[in-house]
């Protein structure tokens, strides 16, 4: 398949980008639902700042288990097969949460439903990346992360519109609709070619699909290393903001949980716009490009946000934020899918990304220690030094010096 000429995409490209968007928006609605209810849950449950935060970190080691296994799974089965047993199983665990009355349920079902969607991002990835073209895979992979951020806009709205009138518990039971979605994923995604022959080559060698080809020469155990500190750092940024930016921002500005929603909703459109601008930059001039300047882009409007004071110049620093923190979420499974072999590719993506999610995830507890003892230029200090340490990592990722080398040729 070669669309460096055409650029219209076939009926089964479609279908794959549809269900993946739709994936990664009923995921995010999710994760979203929690940033949401947190402040109300922390009331209701009379628990800490750290404990509310240690809610968010037991949906992430939850997608750490699943990321492993569905990953795997995916290797092993088929993309479409795996991607649809994730949908169900988070699916699942966010309707329950309708009847978590104490800590320990709540504790418990996030982390089912965090192994859910663990599994699929992975998967989903894969299925693009084996659906497209490589100068392609950076803004498919945007679009399909667009999807999530769409499913944050829908939390955000129906955060606004429930929570006030029938409290959080009741936010969760929309969990339950991607079910749906496991129907026409069945139906109408299809394995690709490049995934049925690796899947029978890997077969008829008896290549071994385990985690420890990710370690398997001095080479690939950087890479996979370098590349586990930057996802965590993402994580770390994306859950630290998206968890406690909307308390802040109602500390900061006397906001409802409706008008936090709505500064939260500029957020989301800002990381949208930065997900389509940085696969741009990604496919045209290559990753190290586009991860440098966006994660210094991040470094400094993070911090820059403390000092912002009114309520339409926190929406544009809101937006700001979004673009630069959350615009490389896409280009991850991107990159990861041009450095590791298709017969190996759904597991490179969930373990790489989902340690991420396991680590990173505890800065939901940092935050919540620091903004107990600290004021926020402490807070916001910490997530801009993180995002100054990715970078020191990624100029130095050798498989990321020979994509972006590949890149500068094919342009000469």
């Amino acid at each position: 398949m070669d669309n460096t000429q055409n650029t219209a995409m076939s009926t089964n490209q479609k279908w794959v980008l549809a269900s993946m968007s739709s994936g990664f928006l009923l995921e995010n609605m999710d994760v979203m639902f929690l940033s949401f209810s947190l402040s109300e849950i922390i009331a209701q449950m009379h628990i800490s700042a750290a404990a509310g935060g240690l809610i968010g970190t037991f949906t992430n080691l939850g997608m750490f288990f699943g990321g492993a296994l569905f990953g795997l799974l995916g290797d092993r089965i088929g993309r479409v097969k795996t991607f649809s047993y994730t949908i169900f199983i988070f699916a699942i665990a966010t309707g329950l949460t309708y009847f978590a009355h104490d800590i320990n349920m709540l504790y418990a079902l996030r982390f089912l439903a965090g192994i859910g969607a663990g599994g699929e991002y992975g998967v989903g990835i894969a299925l693009i990346a084996e659906n497209f073209e490589s100068s392609q895979i950076g803004r498919a992979s945007s679009v399909a992360a667009i999807g999530g951020q769409i499913g944050s806009i829908v939390a955000a709205l129906l955060a606004a519109w429930i929570i006030p009138k029938y409290g959080w518990n009741t936010l969760f039971l929309f969990g339950i609709v991607p079910v749906v979605l496991t129907y026409f994923v069945r139906r109408h995604v299809k394995e690709s070619d490049e995934f049925l022959q690796a899947h029978q080559k890997a077969q008829e060698t008896h290549e071994k699909i385990s985690f420890s080809r990710l370690f398997a020469t001095p080479h690939l155990a950087l890479q996979t290393l370098g590349l586990m500190v930057m996802t965590i750092i993402q994580i770390a940024g994306y859950f630290g903001l998206m968890n406690w930016l909307p308390s802040i921002v109602q500390q900061k500005q006397g906001l409802s949980v409706s008008g936090s929603s709505y500064w939260m909703i500029a957020t989301i459109v800002g990381m949208s716009i930065g997900m389509m601008v940085f696969g741009t930059v990604m496919d045209k001039i290559g990753p190290r490009w586009a991860f440098g300047i966006f994660l210094l882009g991040s470094a400094v409007v993070v911090f820059a946000i403390v000092n912002v004071t009114s309520y339409w110049a926190m929406l544009f620093a809101g937006a700001l934020t979004g673009f630069f923190s959350n615009g490389m979420f896409g280009g991850y499974g991107a990159v990861i899918s041009q450095l590791y072999p298709t017969e190996i590719r759904s597991t490179a993506n969930n373990l790489i990304m989902n340690t991420g999610r396991a680590i990173g995830g505890f800065s939901s507890v940092i935050i919540g220690l620091l903004m107990d003892h600290y004021n926020l230029y402490v807070v916001m200090g910490f997530l801009s030094a993180l995002y100054i340490i990715s970078f020191l990592v990624m100029i130095t990722l050798p498989g990321l010096k020979q994509i972006q080398a590949a890149k500068n040729q094919a342009k000469a």
